[in-house]
């Protein structure tokens, strides 16, 4: 289909075409350079069983390692074949009912994600914050780019209930907090999502929090309500008011992609109607730090100790278990 003459006719297609051949080539690719790996260590274990040279009968042992590990990541990568998986992905994170205690625990999401995308190399850009009464956060809206970065991260959408001796009560009593995450694909310029600027409330408002004095004294946030859905976006991190307006709109076309992918699906909520639920009974995972310490999965039902690692960005595991569970 490429080769032919008239491919360029019809832009939209021509440019779907060509994405999916880059995809599928990459995938030839990595298979290919995986043979030629196979092929060189098995000439090498030839070599070392002739000689009976333990050092390169190591070394033999160390590539079959490294090619073992290769071979799981790429059978893992067939589980993130949705259309959406490859996008880099937008990540909300809300604090539930609880003041002080709930926005602390919304703040530690924020470090956990933040951290977990430092560890794989993603990058990581917050575009609307609103910081907490006392301490942590009300709510942030942050963008994830990376390979497959909406594929991993989509399972992290739902309720996440902590449970600890407060830092913030005196009497040192124990207390349960709650947040909701939500992840969007980011949609790319080739995906179609009309937006009728009709349809979208713009407001303009002074940003509030850390920022400087540009940032404070001039009108440059952003927010805007789309009317037909009620999806309320707001973006007040950069300075430019040109440049909140084009973030704010991006946000709402991966949000209204989101949705449309909800309809399809025939799934009875839209994707922010779920906000409203941020307590006992919905939640995904539990993060127990007293009076013992468990990050429980209940999709799952998997179930780690090293909280501390999973606070500071160790989550694959319990992204790799949902993915599994969802490709039986």
């Amino acid at each position: 289909m490429i080769s032919k003459n008239n491919l360029w006719d019809n832009p939209d297609q021509a440019k779907t075409i060509f994405k999916e051949r880059g995809k599928l080539i990459q995938i030839i690719s990595e298979w290919e350079q995986t043979q030629t790996r196979l092929e060189e260590t098995e000439i090498l274990l030839d070599l070392a069983l002739a000689e009976v040279d333990q050092e390169t009968l190591s070394e033999v042992q160390n590539r079959l390692k490294d090619l073992e590990k290769l071979l799981a990541q790429m059978e893992f990568n067939k589980l993130l074949s949705g259309e959406e998986d490859a996008c880099h992905a937008i990540m909300a994170i809300h604090a539930g009912a609880g003041g002080t205690e709930a926005q602390d625990w919304a703040e530690m999401l924020l470090r956990m994600y933040l951290r977990w995308s430092e560890r794989r190399g993603f990058k990581t850009e917050i575009i609307d914050q609103l910081p907490g009464d006392e301490a942590g956060i009300k709510s942030v809206t942050f963008t994830i780019e990376g390979k497959f970065a909406y594929g991993y991260l989509r399972s992290e959408t739902g309720i996440h209930r902590l449970v600890r001796i407060s830092p913030f009560d005196a009497g040192g009593r124990r207390h349960t907090s709650f947040a909701s995450v939500f992840v969007y694909p980011e949609v790319e310029d080739d995906i179609q999502i009309e937006i009728n600027e009709a349809d979208v409330r713009v407001d303009t408002f002074r940003a509030s929090g850390a920022g400087g004095q540009h940032v404070n004294k001039t009108s440059s946030a952003i927010r805007l309500t789309h009317l037909p859905t009620g999806i309320v976006v707001q973006c007040q991190n950069e300075k430019s008011q040109h440049r909140n307006k084009d973030m704010a709109f991006k946000v709402l076309k991966s949000r209204l992609y989101e949705l449309e992918l909800e309809k399809k699906e025939e799934k009875k909520k839209e994707i922010h109607e779920g906000q409203a639920d941020i307590a006992w009974g919905s939640q995904i995972r539990s993060y127990t730090l007293a009076p013992y310490r468990l990050v429980k999965d209940h999709r799952s039902q998997l179930d780690i100790g090293n909280v501390d690692d999973v606070l500071d960005g160790g989550i694959d595991p319990f992204i790799e278990a949902f993915l599994w569970l969802k490709n039986k």
